[in-house]
């Protein structure tokens, strides 16, 4: 047989080349597009698939071709039982006395025999068991059991669908297994216009889903549904735990590591102060460990929040001199609420005085009971310096992994989560991840975030080249096509095809997103936002670098308040602008005012990725200025109405094609053609309108001045008469000014 192409074998079935195409890929054959061959194979295995939807179909139209003859045969005998019926009812009212006859009194009722009806008793008798035969030898079905034609072999769809936000209107038909048109059609109905690649958001996806019956599970992120199964028992090995340090600042973290690995991180770190999230595993003599080194200082809030969610196990650094810090209070939180285990770790126990009793009492105060006091956290006095009591916590942290029973499936496609990444000037971008599932491996094509690749190469923490990366271990990626973020997930893909498909697709929804975002205030769209949007607040996030700078710019900038505009600042602090000041800008939309501050590097990545603006000032007359002059742009401004000249109508002319002109003097100001003009007629205004032309002699001019005649035409009206007054005026709009409140 002659090859032929999808599109050929489309046209024979009567199907749109898409659709054959998904037919075929369902089949598992791979098909690239419309004009590749057709096997031998492949078209038998397209027969067959045709030949079992004919053969259903079939086996449907009969199941309810019968139900119908069957429906026709009850409804048959209905009327004959009620025709015997009725035929019996007009013979027993024969023999009732007649309406010449008197009746009894309703009060006694006297007792006759009824005359027997031997055959008419038997003829009901005989017809009803015929009948109850009849209709035994229909095939009984419950009424709460509607028939359906999964009963009958056919495939009935989930009522529930796995969908993302942003997706099109043709991904959404082929989900709901309708054509694309029945879909365009309902959205019409809804009063949205849409197009087949059109994206829709998740409120019209449920919609428009709830109209076709179906109910909706919105996915994460593209290319993540249906790869959370469930994994057999016997396919699971032990892990090693992950474990993230948290505290205080200077409280000791990285002092930690350095003396678990025995080697100095700390040195080539700006400060002394971790400034990244660094994943490290450790070899100790009962078996390896993974740690996640969370920094400690405020700027990086977020990032120790990131931290703590993907980790198994906290250990909590509390230094004996400071105690329980702000920051530490803060760590207990972030763990809590991922429910993760904390192991308390007491340094500096190496100082003279130092009294671990002051710091427990202070730490079951926030809810951790050491076990000593018949609570459950665990608590380990260690000195980062020397060493002292390192070896007791590490078989600490190794017991309570061994109760937690950790395991994962090594022998799968990797996943994984993005820790830290960024740009190598010699290595294009780079990302650190810490595998969860499977094992990674040299060559693998994987998608993370909008990013997709292939590992061109994986090292480890000291730079060492790597073959493969089981579960729990972290390990540094070159080969990534962009830099992802950090906490964006990390999935290995079959092919390469199938990583950059993924890739376009989240591509495609973060631009779509990235569209719809709404716009975020800034003192140069202030004005703009506020007449589109009626924004009647600003709102302020003040860093600054003491206290006292902070209330005294506080209380200058709400002196600026005005009943129709109000300075509402939301947040204040001392310190360097960080990441989380930025998101909450973003998310109250709100700008930033930074007094002798500057904002870090994450929070500057993070302004630029949230479009926050963010101001920075050295002098409080300055601030007071520009927040100024953005309220007064902000303000309605007043509307006033200047009176620029006054006519006479003196002699009124008509000319063909033209209409009614009127001979003026102008009497005061100036007449502008152009101008918003009034017809006064005995003092009392007929008309308002344009003064749409003016002559002097048989020029057209654009101005005429007072003292001198002319000819005018006001537009849309042709009923002036002499000694009408044409008054022409302008409305001004002149700018408020907060001292008016």
């Amino acid at each position: 047989m002659a090859k032929k192409r999808v599109y050929q074998i489309a046209k024979e079935y009567k199907v749109s080349s898409e659709a054959m195409l998904s037919i075929l890929r369902k089949l598992g054959f791979k098909i690239k597009s419309h004009m590749s061959v057709v096997d031998d194979d492949m078209a038998s295995a397209v027969e067959k698939k045709f030949q079992q939807e004919k053969e259903a179909v079939k086996k449907e139209y009969a199941w309810k071709k019968r139900k119908k003859k069957e429906r026709e045969q009850k409804e048959e005998l209905q009327r004959k039982i009620e025709k015997i019926r009725s035929k019996l009812k007009a013979k027993d009212t024969e023999r009732r006395p007649g309406p010449g006859k008197t009746e009894r009194p309703r009060g006694r009722r006297t007792k006759f025999k009824k005359p027997k009806r031997t055959f008419d008793e038997k003829t009901v008798e005989k017809s009803v068991k015929k009948t109850l035969a009849q209709i035994e030898t229909i095939k009984k079905t419950k009424k709460y059991k509607k028939k359906t034609s999964k009963d009958l072999g056919i495939e009935q769809p989930s009522d529930v669908i796995q969908i993302s936000e942003y997706a099109t209107v043709a991904e959404l038909a082929g989900l709901m297994e309708v054509k694309p048109a029945e879909v365009i059609t309902k959205l019409m109905e809804l009063g949205v216009i849409a197009s087949m690649n059109q994206r829709l958001d998740m409120d019209t996806i449920q919609t428009v889903a709830l109209e076709f019956g179906y109910n909706v599970e919105e996915v994460k992120e593209v290319g993540i549904k249906g790869e959370e199964e469930i994994e057999e028992e016997e396919k699971l090995s032990p892990r090693a735990p992950v474990i993230t340090i948290m505290g205080h600042v200077d409280h000791g973290k990285t002092s930690l590591l350095d003396y678990i690995r025995k080697s100095n991180i700390i040195g080539g770190e700006s400060g002394g102060i971790t400034q990244h999230i660094g994943a490290y595993e450790v070899n100790t003599p009962k078996g390896k460990i993974t740690f996640l080194d969370t920094p400690g200082h405020e700027a990086f809030t977020a990032m120790r929040a990131r931290g703590a969610q993907i980790t198994d196990i906290v250990v909590l650094l509390v230094a004996v001199d400071d105690g329980v810090m702000p920051q530490t209070v803060e760590a207990i939180d972030h763990a809590k609420a991922a429910g993760v285990p904390i192991i308390v770790a007491i340094n500096k126990m190496d100082l003279p005085g130092a009294d671990p009793e002051m710091i427990k009492n202070q730490l079951s105060k926030q809810g951790l009971v050491p076990e000593e006091w018949g609570g459950k956290a665990i608590m380990v006095g260690i000195s980062a310096k020397i060493g002292t009591g390192v070896d007791k916590l590490l078989e600490m942290i190794l017991l309570q992994a061994e109760m937690m029973e950790l395991k994962a499936n090594p022998n799968r496609l990797a996943r994984g989560v993005v820790v830290e990444s960024r740009i190598d000037r010699g290595r294009g971008p780079i990302a650190t991840v810490l595998i969860q599932k499977g094992t990674l491996r040299n060559g693998d094509s994987f998608v993370t975030g909008i990013s997709h690749g292939k590992i061109r190469a994986m090292l480890d923490e000291r730079g060492r080249k790597l073959s493969s990366v089981v579960p729990s271990q972290p390990v540094l990626i070159l080969g990534a096509s962009g830099v992802p973020q950090a906490g964006d997930s990390f999935m290995v893909t079959k092919t390469e095809q199938e990583s950059k498909e993924l890739s376009l697709k989240r591509m495609r929804i973060h631009r779509e997103k990235e569209l719809r975002r709404k716009k975020l205030v800034s003192l140069l769209n202030l004005k703009e936002q506020a007449s589109e949007e009626g924004i009647k607040e600003l709102k302020l996030i003040i860093k600054a670098d003491v206290v006292g700078s902070i209330e005294a710019l506080s209380d200058s900038l709400e002196k600026l308040s005005i009943p129709d505009l109000k300075v509402n600042i939301i947040h204040k602090g001392t310190g360097a602008i960080n990441e989380s000041d930025v998101l909450l800008a973003a998310a109250s939309q709100a700008i930033i005012i930074g007094f002798h501050v500057r904002p870090d590097m994450r929070a500057k990545e993070a302004a630029q990725r949230e479009k926050v603006d963010i101001r920075l000032y050295n002098v409080i007359y300055e601030v007071e200025k520009e927040i100024k002059a953005a309220l007064e742009g902000m303000l309605e401004p007043e509307t006033k109405e200047v009176i620029i000249g006054t006519a006479e109508v003196r002699d009124i002319f008509r000319i063909p094609k033209i209409g009614q002109v009127a001979g003026c003097y102008v009497q005061e100001g100036n007449l502008t053609r152009g101008d918003r003009v009034r017809v006064i007629r005995d003092g009392v205004v007929i008309y308002d309108t344009i003064l749409s032309s003016l002559r002097r002699f048989k020029d057209d001019v654009k101005e005429v001045a007072s003292g001198f005649e002319c000819g005018a035409k006001v537009e849309n009206f042709e009923d002036l008469k002499q000694n009408d007054s044409l008054e022409t005026y302008q409305v001004v709009e002149i700018a408020r000014k907060t001292e008016e409140a």
